[in-house]
C-alpha cells in the first residue's frame, strides 16, 4: 500500500495544495515534486508550482488572492503572502444553473412532525421565554430553567421551556434599523412553529417598549402569548414567579399536540459557519452540501443564512442562479452589506477571525469558498 500523501490537491487547476498534516521543512512532497521550504501547519497551503508576484492564487479552481512575492514550489502560503485585492468578476448569470429533479410527492421522505393550526409544520414543541431588554435576561433564564425534565413529566409532549435572551433593547434609538431588526427577530422567533407558546418579560422602562413592540409587529397577548413586566409586578422575584405561573397556564394546551407523518418538503434548514478552518471546505461543508441536495430533492429548503460570508465568491453563485434576476438580487444584498458596513467598526471584506486564520484560512474569500459548499 502506498504511503498517504501529506497534502490534498482539490483541483488539477490549483497552484496550491492543502497540508493534510503538519509538514516539517524539508519534507519531499511527491504530489508537487518539491520539498517544503518552511514548516507548514496542518490545514495551511503549500505552493504546488512557481508563482510570480501578483499572479492569481487558485484553490478549488477559484481565485482566493494574489501572490505577494515570488514563490517557489514548496513555499508555505498564508495571509502573509496571499494578498486580497479587488478583481474583475464574471458573474455568468444562470449559465451553470441545473434544475433539481424533485421526487414525486408520494416518494418523498417523511418525519414525525407537528401540524399547527395555521398549517405550518413543527419539529419541536417548546414554550419560549423572551425578553425585550437585556435587563430581564436573568428573570427569563430563571423562569425557563425551573421547568426541568422532572417538572415537565406530566406534559410529555412538551419538549422543554427555553429562554431566548439577547444583549440589546436599551441604550439605543427607539426607531431606526437596529430597533427594527431586534423587533423583527424577536417576533420571528415568537411566531416560529416550533413554539407552542411564549412569555415575554420586560423591565418596564426600556427603549424597546413592550407595547410598541407588540403593536409594531402585530402581536397580541392571549392564552398562548403572555407578558410579564418586572417593574409592574414588583421586582425580580415577583417577575420570576409570575413568569413561571404564565408557563404553567400554557402547559396543558401545549401538551395536546400529536405528532404525525409529515413530508420532508416542510423542512427548512439554515446553514451557518462556526469555527471554520482549512478543512471545513474539504470535509464538513461539502458533507452538508450533499445532505442539502438530498433534502431539496425531497422538496425541502436550505438557506445560506450568512450573506456577508459569501463576499468574494458571488460570481460562483450567480452562475448557479435560476435566473439573472435572482442573481442580481443576490448582488444587491452583497452591495447592501458593503454599504451598511461603510464607516462602521465592522467589515466584510477584510481578515478572517484569529481562529480561522490559525486554522489555515488566509482571507474572507477562501473562507467564503469553503462556506458556500454547504449549499450543495
Amino acid at each position: 500500500m502506498s504511503e498517504l500523501s501529506p497534502v490534498i490537491r482539490l483541483d488539477d487547476a490549483d497552484n496550491v495544495v492543502v497540508a493534510r498534516v503538519e509538514i516539517p521543512r524539508g519534507t519531499w512532497i511527491e504530489a508537487i515534486g518539491a520539498e517544503t521550504l518552511h514548516d507548514v501547519p496542518l490545514g495551511h497551503k503549500v505552493a504546488a508550482s512557481a508563482i510570480r508576484k501578483g499572479d492569481p492564487v487558485k484553490k478549488y479552481d477559484t481565485l482566493i488572492g494574489f501572490a505577494g512575492e515570488d514563490l517557489e514550489p514548496g513555499s508555505w502560503m498564508h495571509s502573509h503572502n496571499v494578498l486580497m485585492e479587488d478583481f474583475q468578476k464574471d458573474y455568468r448569470f444562470g449559465l451553470d444553473y441545473r434544475a433539481v429533479e424533485l421526487l414525486p410527492p408520494q416518494e418523498r421522505a417523511t418525519f414525525m412532525g407537528i401540524r399547527r393550526a395555521d398549517g405550518r409544520i413543527a419539529t419541536r414543541n417548546y414554550i419560549g421565554v423572551f425578553i425585550t431588554v437585556n435587563c430581564s435576561a436573568t428573570v427569563a433564564r430563571r423562569i425557563a430553567n425551573y421547568f426541568d425534565e422532572e417538572r415537565l413529566e406530566d406534559w410529555p409532549n412538551v419538549d422543554g421551556v427555553v429562554p431566548f435572551v439577547h444583549e440589546q433593547g436599551c441604550g439605543m434609538e427607539m426607531t431606526g434599523e437596529p430597533m427594527d431588526l431586534l423587533r423583527r427577530t424577536l417576533s420571528g422567533y415568537i411566531r416560529h412553529p416550533n413554539l407552542a407558546g411564549a412569555v415575554v418579560v420586560s423591565l418596564g422602562c426600556e427603549r424597546n417598549n413592550l407595547q410598541q413592540f407588540f403593536t409594531e409587529q402585530g402581536l397580541a397577548a392571549g392564552k398562548m402569548l403572555k407578558t410579564v413586566t418586572m417593574q409592574g409586578v414588583g421586582g425580580t422575584a415577583a417577575a420570576i414567579e409570575a413568569g413561571r405561573a404564565a408557563v404553567r397556564e400554557m402547559l396543558a394546551e401545549a401538551n395536546e399536540v400529536k405528532r404525525e407523518p409529515c413530508s420532508a418538503e416542510h423542512i427548512m434548514i439554515g446553514l451557518q459557519c462556526g469555527g471554520s478552518d482549512g478543512f471545513s471546505g474539504l470535509s464538513a461543508n461539502p458533507s452538508l452540501g450533499k445532505a442539502v441536495d438530498l433534502l431539496v430533492r425531497h422538496g425541502g429548503t436550505a438557506i445560506l443564512s450568512e450573506t456577508p460570508e459569501l463576499y468574494g465568491v458571488e460570481h460562483t453563485l450567480t452562475a448557479r442562479a435560476r435566473s439573472p434576476e435572482i442573481g442580481r438580487k443576490f448582488l444587491e444584498r452583497i452591495d447592501w452589506w458593503l454599504e451598511y458596513n461603510r464607516g462602521r467598526d465592522t467589515q466584510i471584506n477584510g481578515r478572517v477571525s484569529p481562529g480561522n486564520n490559525a486554522g489555515g484560512l488566509a482571507n474572507i474569500i477562501e473562507k467564503a469558498l469553503g462556506g458556500s459548499k454547504k449549499g450543495g
